[in-house]
């Protein structure tokens, strides 16, 4: 497998450092709300990545965090009135069950923040030791960018005349700030009224870790000094992970990530997601339109992942139709397997080109276009031949993660216009719009069509 590296701006073979285990770190989600299509959009690619290799036979080591300290976990669970812990545990809940819904493998390590304040401390204190840190008036403790000569290279800072010099007296209090802003970011906020409850002991006074410095320490506690690869989306790159590099090469030593894999932003319906706009879709809105959780995840992996996505509602609806064809597709093939059972797959069949398209830089559309085509030639085969291509397809669609929904021998030749109006019905009824799912209900019966409800969707059936 090749991977596009935003460090070396090159495609890299993808190989264990090790040549056993392939170490990789993700960072998670800010658990103080739900997140939105746009997060697991990157969370869904890495999960792609991870089952395509471990799919060609590597074996990995995936650490996701959950950032439960910072400053927005600390502001909106003082405004619900909750204790930080209680607050975050119910989010962070909420996004598992996201997770799980679209079909996106766990972590093997999922550390939090808050767990890892010794870690933090330490890393500061060898920092402070270093030279490449120092404490403020107030007690918090800033990292000194000076100090630090390759600090730029990840986001290309160096190629805009970046003068580390005009640092010295310029630092950045908060875990988030302007992209255009070079300052010495905080390492330890000293406590303030604001915070609450919400604070730790440390050598410089009660306060608590800034927000770049958490993935480090984690990364240290599980990956050690240099690993394999660092993924995140692409608005990450500058501050977060330019501070990371920074920190935990001083502090460490060693090359920190040997490969970087950044995920490319999210539009929606040709703009800017934001809560102005209503925009910013999270899995249960979309529940609530009538559409499944494999839908998005089909929908999300349609562009390729350093491409800007462009997610709409009906792109979702295409998800569907696109769905249900191979679901009728791999129908078709297990029936014309005959008696035969399905065979050991060692390879990918008339599938190779998708997985192809998987390894050559994660290349999900591409990988898609190549399922459809080798259905079409699969369609061809019967007996051994039908059931060893069924195998490659089984394989190819685990690597991308996605299960295809039950099709009833009954509804394969559906008339469109009574599938149309059983989409309106689902969408009635996933809006609590009784009484239009009722009539429309009654309107498909008299057409001569019973509908069964579940969980994820319907299913027709003539009378």
């Amino acid at each position: 497998m090749r991977l596009f590296d935003t460090l070396s701006r090159t495609e890299k073979e993808i190989k264990p450092l090790d040549g056993k285990t392939y170490r990789f770190y993700c960072c998670g989600p800010t658990v103080y709300g739900p997140a939105h299509i746009g997060n697991f959009r990157t969370f869904v690619l890495q999960d792609v990545f991870r089952r395509t290799l471990e799919t060609g036979g590597t074996a990995t080591l995936h650490v996701r965090n959950l950032t439960d300290l910072d400053d927005k976990t600390i502001r909106d669970s003082r405004k619900a009135g909750q204790t930080l812990k209680a607050f975050t545990a119910a989010w962070t809940e909420k996004f598992h069950t996201d997770c799980k819904a679209l079909a996106c493998l766990p972590p093997h390590i999922e550390p939090s923040a808050i767990e890892h304040i010794p870690q933090q401390v330490a890393m500061i204190e060898n920092l402070i030791e270093q030279g490449n840190a120092y404490a403020s008036e107030d007690g918090s403790v800033y990292f000194r960018i000076s100090s630090f000569p390759g600090y730029g290279r990840l986001s290309r800072l160096d190629e805009r005349e970046l003068d580390l010099g005009k640092t010295q007296n310029t630092r950045a209090d908060a875990d988030e700030y302007e992209k255009d802003s070079i300052s010495d970011f905080v390492l330890w906020k000293a406590r303030k009224e604001e915070d609450g409850e919400n604070f730790w002991e440390s050598p410089w006074g009660q306060g608590r870790p800034g927000w770049h410095l958490e993935c480090s320490a984690m990364i240290k506690e599980y990956l050690g000094d240099s690993f394999d690869l660092h993924s995140g989306g692409v608005d990450l790159v500058f501050p977060h992970h330019e501070n990371e590099i920074a920190q935990s090469e001083c502090a460490c030593g060693g090359k920190f990530a040997a490969h970087w894999f950044h995920t490319s932003h999210l539009l929606v319906d040709g703009g800017k997601m934001s809560k102005s706009l209503g925009n910013m879709y999270t899995l249960s809105d979309l529940a609530e339109k009538g559409f499944t959780a494999m839908e998005v995840r089909y929908a999300l992996i349609g562009a390729h992942y350093r491409k800007q996505l462009n997610f709409t509602l009906s792109s979702l609806s295409g998800a569907r139709e696109a769905l249900a064809k191979l679901a009728k597709s791999a129908t078709k093939l297990a029936e014309n397997m005959g008696g035969e059972t399905q065979l050991p797959c060692a390879d990918f069949g008339p599938f190779q080109g998708a997985w192809e398209s998987l390894n050559d830089d994660l290349n999900t559309p591409g990988a898609l276009g190549g399922v459809f085509t080798g259905l079409r030639e699969a369609s061809k085969l019967t007996g051994k031949d039908a059931a060893a291509a069924l195998a490659g397809l089984n394989r190819i669609l685990r690597a991308l993660g996605i299960t295809l929904p039950e099709i009833s021998k009954d509804t394969t030749d559906i008339p469109t216009e009574i599938q149309a109006l059983a989409d309106t019905r689902w969408a009635a009824r996933s809006a609590k719009d009784w009484a239009t799912s009722d009539q429309l209900r009654d309107e498909l019966s008299q057409k001569g069509w019973a509908v069964k409800d579940g969980k994820d969707g319907y299913e027709l059936t003539a009378l």
